[in-house]
């Protein structure tokens, strides 16, 4: 009788037609929150690479040093050689001091996500299973998205192990990643930890692994937001914001 009278308040509670959040809160919230913050620090940091857009490898590196490569555009400094005959406007204060406290944001929300995350949705939501192992199946899974081929409502519905393998990827490779090599450039923190410099080689080297870093952080971002278009983009956009990608209409 009880569980009876439990499971009637409950369905009264959840209706038929509902379904249980296809993200949960701490997933909405914090991919939000690293959303805007890699989007101010994709802005912020293309501001200071303009200040000095040449790169080194090692400790040192400046004008008077060959670089390793340099980008084809102007500078925002006279003293840096671009070939350019004019100097674009220097926005490099702002923009350092924008780009180092969205980093922290960013360091913070990652450190909620891996403790709600280690609770069980890593296990559930990311860690490929035995159904992800076919070769043959990651093969037409990866031909599917180099065609941006659009998903079926299964497909589209969880992650396949090619998303599986890119979500890690980011989270526990490309993010640490460009974390490290960011503390790396930061005088202040080197001086307190030394080897965070001296195992990339140093601060040059750490601006260098940065920079390609981040590069292949925003060509993850575009296929993001290209396959998401592609599998839905209102049910996609609404379920990372109320958790369902159900509809309803007002009652």
């Amino acid at each position: 009788m009880a569980d009876s009278a439990w499971a009637a308040g409950r369905a009264s509670a959840f209706p038929a037609d509902s379904e249980a959040p296809r993200h949960a809160l701490f997933v909405r919230a914090t991919h939000w929150i690293a959303a805007l913050c890699f989007l101010a620090l994709l802005l912020t940091g293309f501001e200071i690479v303009v200040s000095h857009p040449r790169f080194y490898w090692g400790e040192t590196g400046n004008v008077l040093t060959p670089p390793l490569f340099k980008i084809p555009i102007a500078s925002s400094r006279a003293t840096v050689p671009t070939g350019y005959g004019y100097v674009l406007p220097d926005q490099n204060g702002w923009s350092r001091a924008l780009h180092f406290q969205s980093a922290w944001i960013l360091v913070l929300a990652g450190l909620v996500y891996l403790v709600f995350g280690s609770a069980g949705h890593f296990r559930k939501n990311l860690l490929p299973g035995k159904a992800d192992a076919s070769l043959r199946a990651l093969g037409t899974i990866i031909g599917n998205h180099l065609r941006f081929r659009r998903l079926d409502e299964e497909q589209a519905s969880s992650y396949n192990a090619l998303q599986k393998l890119t979500y890690l990827s980011v989270i526990f490779f490309l993010t640490p990643l460009v974390i490290w090599t960011g503390l790396a450039m930061s005088p202040g923190f080197v001086a307190a930890v030394p080897a965070t410099v001296r195992l990339l080689g140093g601060q040059q080297s750490a601006r260098t692994i940065h920079f390609f870093v981040s590069l292949a952080l925003l060509l993850f971002l575009v296929v993001h937001v290209v396959m998401v278009w592609r599998a839905g983009f209102t049910k996609r956009m609404r379920a990372m914001i109320t958790g369902s990608a159900a509809h309803r209409e007002a009652r």
